[in-house]
């Protein structure tokens, strides 16, 4: 039995996650079908469930584990291959989900977490930077099953009681980071600065996102377990960076002598991003407490020893 499934616990997020539940006390169990996910990433404690969330399975993992609460992480979450496949990316997202909180309906789960995004939901912004009130205008399909998950979520806490919290994640970085999904710009960089590889900004380089370290995010994440009300909270920083700027950031850590090099812009991608924390902060009392650069440094410290993430760039 476990206090706490992670679904996607094998991945970027959801390992860091389960690393900072143990250090609480909790038992942890993860169902992650290691399609981007590592069961390297995860410790020996962790007891892996390598299923696919639109299983069937997921009702007899809910019976053996026994959960009070649920932490889902597990999706499509590579914007363009949503642009490229949308029945994919709605089958995963949409009835992945759905598949989950029927299980979680029946195992009589107490609350589910769950990692949305707080860029591609809003779009393109009406105002900067957008708060949870901002209309919510995806551009992309990525986008428009995110905001579904919302809201079969918050179907199942009116209908069935369920309650929940959903985090509208700014771009997520840091150590164990792939190159997929939105914020994998800076994984995707520094590998190719330590292989040797070109590197390419798509587009210009004037698009803008608001990025934000791991660490601070799971620390928001742990904090709903205590947080006894249902509600949707922006992590974010409100400070935007251009991807050239970041670049250049990255380039100066790497030692790389690099020059930039401009490829065709990519479909489903907004111009800017950046959102608010005022609600999380008085909320749960969140802050981000990592800035941009002390945060690339601490993702290239890692990369420069784990090279095993970039196995699937």
């Amino acid at each position: 039995m476990a206090d706490i499934i992670i679904t996607g616990g094998a991945g970027f997020i959801g390992s860091n996650l389960a690393d900072k539940l143990l250090t609480r006390g909790f038992s942890v169990a993860v169902v992650d079908d290691l399609s981007s996910g590592f069961k390297e990433n995860l410790p020996a404690s962790v007891r892996l469930h390598r299923v696919d969330i639109r299983s069937a399975v997921m009702n007899r993992i809910f019976e053996i584990e026994s959960p009070k609460y649920i932490f889902h992480l597990a999706a499509q979450l590579n914007v363009r291959r949503s642009v490229a496949d949308p029945i994919f990316d709605a089958d995963v997202n949409v009835m992945g989900t759905i598949n989950l909180l029927q299980a979680a309906k029946i195992a009589d789960v107490e609350k589910i977490i769950f990692t949305s995004t707080g860029g591609a939901i809003y779009g393109e912004q009406e105002y900067f930077p957008a708060d949870e009130n901002h209309p919510t205008n995806p551009d992309s399909p990525y986008g428009i099953t995110k905001l579904t998950c919302e809201k079969y979520i918050q179907f199942y806490y009116k209908t069935h009681g369920l309650k929940y919290c959903i985090f509208r994640l700014a771009n997520v970085f840091g150590p164990r980071q792939s190159a997929i999904g939105e914020a994998g710009v800076v994984a995707g960089f520094y590998h190719k600065f330590l292989s040797g590889e070109e590197a390419f900004i798509n587009g210009d380089g004037g698009q803008t996102r608001d990025f934000v370290f791991v660490g601070d995010v799971v620390e928001a994440l742990v904090k709903a377990l205590d947080y006894p009300q249902c509600n949707i909270f922006n992590i974010g920083t409100s400070k935007e960076a251009t991807v050239l700027d970041l670049f250049r950031m990255m380039r100066d850590i790497a030692g790389s002598r690099q020059q930039e090099k401009f490829a065709p812009a990519k479909a489903g991608e907004q111009r800017r991003s950046v959102i608010t924390h005022d609600r999380v902060t008085k909320e749960l009392g969140w802050e981000p407490q990592v800035d941009l650069r002390a945060g690339l440094k601490k993702t290239f410290e890692f990369f420069k020893t784990k090279k095993l993430q970039f196995a699937r760039v």
